[in-house]
């Protein structure tokens, strides 16, 4: 069935929200959509919606075409009809049919995503041979890049369309088409519009995610697939993207050393291509005990296994070139180390962390960048993790490189020490937290990547986004204990 008046409604008023000003233009659409009336069917009158596109090639240009009807050069778009889903696949339906363009020639551009760029408001003349009376049409108009280098062969609907044509931006026939083509700076070239997370223990076995089963809602409904989603107008960053998803599918599980690893393309429930940035990332946690908001189970594979499971044959040949690509130190994949309780050794992180006290006492707390790995706008200690040093060496260095500060050895005590799982099944943690009684220098911010700025806090006015293991250690220390533990 076509789409209801209270998802067109949704749509317009987040096209508003980017377009305010042009809410009076649409006063007309927003009144009807109040009615009961269907408002894409075209017989509903005095006005309906209908839908068009605007297809960008590599150069830039917007693809024209002739309709019979008006002689007019104007964009693929017409009708909606009863099948389609959404006012997107009207878009989509109709450039196949009017230009022969299908959908998997086709993507998203970064720019808008599944947004419409213009809603465009005209008259349309009687018709008297159909029985037409004069009306109104509401054209929502979506934008979509070409997937080729080339554009594709036109094969035209002769019995409405006359001739094609690809017309530079400066060109395009509406004006107000052109001028926010021009605003957005499209310049045709596909980018990847979502992002998903290849995570894997470093022993062999890959996270794979069983998807809902809602064929035409769900990507790759029913199979096995990796966790992620498409980006959205507020992500900064593709794995800003990656990360916000996984925080909404699944809290709790954050992998580490994420980096880009491979675009792959896949295709959308509309039939679009999409380009995927696949982010790898090492995790060695039990799945079972993550809280799972979207799909049916998590489970730790490993590439022998994937011939079984229902998975997209991209996702088997990604998995299977990442572990010819990784090695796994000759350990059994069978037999990875746990962190809930099993016999096996278990490793532990170290992390140092620097409490410092002004003259009134209060506590120096950083706020951590909102694209942080790890606390993401949230205030921290000025803290890392050790790598091939001592902790006290890895600490001066940290105070060094991200406030400025000059810190002797001799003065830094070990005042407190957390033992933490940070995360349900996560690796364990040894936060230690050394006290420096002297320093140089005013704490600036170095690494604005990862800290936004420095504070002093009065330890009983702490913040209320702050890490909970640097709460309950300034806690402590202010009660003169030298342990705590959180997670277990």
């Amino acid at each position: 069935m076509p789409p209801s008046s209270s998802s067109i409604r949704k749509t317009v008023e987040a096209y508003l929200g980017r377009h305010p000003g042009e809410r009076d233009a649409l006063s007309g659409l927003l009144a009807a959509l109040d009615q009961p009336a269907d408002v894409t069917a075209r017989t509903t009158l005095p006005g309906h919606v209908t839908c068009s596109a605007a297809v960008i090639d590599r150069q830039g240009r917007v693809l024209h075409i002739r309709h019979r009807a008006t002689g007019l050069m104007l964009l693929p778009g017409g009708h909606i009809e009863r099948d389609d889903r959404t006012l997107l696949a009207a878009a989509l339906r109709e450039v196949a049919e009017e230009a022969g363009i299908r959908p998997g020639a086709l993507c998203l551009t970064r720019q808008l995503l599944g947004s419409p760029i213009d809603i465009d408001v005209h008259d349309i003349a009687a018709n008297p041979s159909k029985g037409e009376p004069a009306h109104r049409h509401y054209d929502v108009r979506y934008v979509f890049n070409l997937v080729g280098e080339e554009p594709p062969a036109i094969m035209l609907q002769d019995e409405e369309v006359s001739g094609a044509q690809w017309l530079p931006q400066p060109e395009v026939t509406s004006p107000t088409l052109r001028a926010k083509l021009l605003a957005a700076r499209l310049d045709g070239q596909p980018e990847p519009v979502n992002a998903s997370a290849l995570i894997h223990d470093g022993r062999g076995r890959y996270l794979l995610h069983l998807r809902d089963h809602k064929p035409g809602l769900i990507w790759e409904s029913g199979a096995f697939a990796l966790l992620g989603g498409g980006r959205t107008h507020d992500d900064q960053s593709l794995e800003g993207t990656l990360l916000r998803e996984l925080s909404e599918e699944v809290p709790g599980l954050r992998p580490e050393d994420l980096e880009p690893y491979a675009v792959e393309e896949a295709t959308s429930v509309d039939g679009l291509s999409v380009p995927v940035q696949v982010f790898t990332g090492r995790w060695r946690g039990n799945p079972d005990r993550l809280r799972l908001n979207e799909g049916v189970l998590l489970r730790w594979f490993t590439p022998d296994q994937l011939d079984r499971l229902r998975m997209s044959p991209a996702t088997q040949d990604l998995i299977h070139r990442h572990a010819v690509e990784t090695p796994t130190g000759g350990e059994l994949a069978a037999a990875p180390p746990t962190w809930d309780g099993g016999s096996r050794t278990v490793l532990v992180g170290v992390g140092v962390h620097l409490h410092i006290q002004d003259d009134e006492g209060r506590v120096l707390l950083g706020l951590r960048h909102p694209e942080s790995r790890y606390a993401g706008d949230t205030w921290h200690y000025l803290a890392g993790r050790c790598e091939q040093e001592s902790a006290i060496d890895c600490l001066i260095r940290e105070a060094r490189e991200e406030a400025g500060l000059v810190i002797d050895p001799a003065d830094v005590e070990l005042v407190h020490l957390v033992h933490v799982v940070d995360t349900p099944g996560g690796q364990p943690l040894m936060q230690l937290v050394f006290r420096a009684r002297r320093w140089e220098g005013t704490p600036e911010v170095r690494e604005p990547d990862k800290c936004l700025t420095w504070q002093w806090w009065p330890p009983h006015e702490l913040p209320d986004r702050i890490v909970s293991y640097t709460r309950t250690a300034i806690t402590a220390i202010a009660e003169g204990s030298p342990y705590s533990q959180l997670g277990w």
